[in-house]
């Protein structure tokens, strides 16, 4: 089926001249996960993964992918024609090296300039420039041949209320408007969903798991026009919006828009955020401002009202993930159970709490060797049964009104081997090391990630992916800039410095092919410890209110240090949680938390 939709493909790049077609995996906004009817890359090659690039010419098919999708991908490719490019791995070009190496002059590169970023766009000229090639970014091609594609979405949109965001629409358009002046920016352009949606308080479910709205928005000094599918907005969200200065307008016309602003006026957006056809339709005579969309930072920072509400979500979280253990180190062996049967069991625990959303992101859980892939995702084809022995990886979240949760516990199942509980062991001294780090205001990600891998790499081992990302209010389960790496990279920057506020996951991990995978994930959130005369210190505060298992622990591997961190954390974990469980799960509780 792959290669017929290849061989379709092909034929309309050889009607429109073409002869290498570009397929990211973007939407028209840069979002990370994208809708059904975006999934253009999915549909080419069959490749799933939430990352990744297709290109194809006439004689190949290739899709680049990063290391949380290797094994993923090589699966999913298997028999497709479609040839696996493991991003990052030593001689492996990049999609633009392979572009550069492959077109020649007077050749073209076509692709859908909506679903590539301007930036990108730019880039891509360069590359064709010096091989005296062209480019063609106004063809949807593989929607050409998708014959049933989906329709965009129109999901219910609904207000967030003040008493969750802790600040109103007005006001956060006032600290934008102010910035625009700082500029001198008489437009601001924004097209990242979850910016647009943390910018009017409002929610959507546009993408799977992300409870943003499919909408552009361009901002004045004196109005903001909001460009989306009114069908999706109850009256109700309408007429508050509306009394804050908002105007509608149809989804598409903000090209139109944008190509009828007046010369001499000035135009603020983000190149990595706009895709290139939306900054093409900019006149000559209006001057771009390129900068990083100021929602971005003030998104971040969580206000005193949002981290406290985020406290409250993962109490609720920590109960519901509580009780899910206690299940499963009760029943498995007995009851049947397979990971899909243990996806729903947990969904139904967590939609036992109030407000409640639903998943913040499609749930990873995964037995022995599936626990491997990064980011596996079990379907009835590939679904297995938990069994009374090695190791099971839980990697979930949940939405409230209070907040996003991610949290990743990997459980003993039963009897584990010497090298499962020794990587167990490493990886959890990592993740509590990070956590437990004191550090000067100024500090990056690029400055804290060793903290949480030395354990692997003094025993010579790794883990191919951040050690932790930014996490969205009742957003974005991802969300930029605040990251733990041990480099930086344009799509993936380590270098923001923490400030108070700032929530980021704390996940390291370790994967062997073909036998287990481990990784331990809390929340933390960044919070002020002292001033001296050297300057102001900060800290981290775990959110994540889940136990450990001790059971896949050598404590002998564990440092004096380490052990009372584990110990301090599992305290805190039952005084918080047990008060919400019955007797049975709270006696399984204070025995899963006993100091070691």
């Amino acid at each position: 089926m792959i290669q017929d939709r290849i061989t379709a493909l092909r034929a309309r790049m050889e009607e429109e001249k073409v002869d290498a077609y570009l397929v990211p995996t973007d939407d028209f906004h840069a979002s990370e996960y994208v809708g059904d009817y975006f999934k253009c890359r999915k549909y080419i090659t069959g490749f799933t993964g939430s990352a990744g690039t297709a290109v194809i010419t006439k004689d190949q098919a290739g899709l680049w992918t990063d290391g949380r999708y290797f094994i993923q991908a090589a699966k999913q490719l298997k028999g497709s024609g479609v040839t696996l490019y493991k991003m990052g791995e030593p001689d492996v070009p990049t999609v633009h090296e392979f572009l550069e190496r492959t077109l020649k002059e007077g050749q073209c590169l076509g692709y859908d300039g909506r679903t590539v970023s301007t930036r990108e766009a730019s880039e891509l000229a360069e590359i064709l420039k010096k091989k005296g090639a062209v480019q063609n970014g106004r063809l949807d091609l593989v929607g050409d041949i998708w014959k049933d594609r989906p329709e965009l979405s129109c999901e219910p949109v609904m207000e967030l209320e003040e008493k969750w965001t802790g600040e109103s629409r007005a006001s956060k358009l006032a600290r934008i408007r102010s910035f625009m002046r700082e500029q001198g920016a008489d437009y601001f352009l924004l097209a990242s969903l979850d910016d647009i949606a943390w910018l009017l308080n409002i929610r959507g479910g546009d993408i799977a798991c992300c409870p943003v709205v499919l909408s552009y928005l361009v901002m004045t000094a004196d109005e903001v026009l909001l460009f989306a599918n009114e069908k999706a907005f109850p009256a109700a969200v309408k007429k508050t919006l509306e009394a804050d200065g908002v105007r509608f307008w149809p989804y598409d016309a903000v090209y139109a828009f944008v190509s009828e602003l007046p010369a001499g006026k000035t135009i603020l957006l983000c190149r990595d955020k706009v895709n290139s056809r939306l900054t093409a339709s900019v006149p000559d005579g209006v001057s771009v401002l390129d900068c990083d969309n100021p929602t971005l930072r003030l998104k971040a920072v969580k206000n005193p009202t949002e981290v406290k509400n985020e406290r409250i979500a993962h109490i609720k979280d920590g109960v519901a993930l509580t009780r899910f253990i206690y299940w499963l180190k009760k029943n498995v062996g007995k009851l049947p159970m397979t990971e899909l049967s243990t996806e729903e069991k947990l969904y139904s625990l967590r939609s036992e709490q109030e407000h409640f959303m639903g998943n913040s992101f499609d749930p990873i859980i995964s037995y022995g060797a599936h626990a491997a892939i990064v980011h596996y995702s079990a379907a009835p084809g590939t679904d297995i049964p938990i069994e009374p022995h090695g190791l099971l990886l839980a990697d979930t979240g949940g939405h409230y009104l209070e907040g996003t949760t991610d949290v990743t516990r990997t459980i003993a199942m039963g009897p584990l081997t010497d090298e499962e509980k020794r990587i167990f062991t490493a990886v959890l001294c990592g993740h509590l090391n990070l956590a437990a780090a004191k550090f000067k205001s100024g500090t990056t990600g690029l400055g804290l990630d060793y903290l949480a891998r030395a354990p692997l790499w003094e025993m010579g081992k790794d883990f191919n992916h951040g050690t932790g990302h930014g996490v969205g209010y009742f957003l974005n389960v991802h969300e930029g800039p605040n990251s733990f790496h041990f480099r930086s990279t344009p799509s993936r920057r380590a270098d923001t410095v923490f400030e108070e506020g700032m929530i980021t996951s704390d996940e390291p991990g370790y994967y062997e092919e073909g036998k287990f995978g481990v990784r331990h994930e809390n929340l933390i959130v960044c919070v002020k410890d002292q001033e001296t005369e050297y300057g102001t210190f900060l800290r981290f505060e775990h959110l994540t209110m889940v136990p450990f298992d001790i059971d896949a622990i050598v404590p002998e591997q564990m440092t004096e240090r380490e052990r009372a961190l584990l110990n301090a954390y599992h305290a805190q974990v039952f005084e918080t949680i047990s008060p919400y469980l019955n007797e049975e799960e709270r006696a399984w509780l204070e025995e899963a938390t006993k100091k070691i």
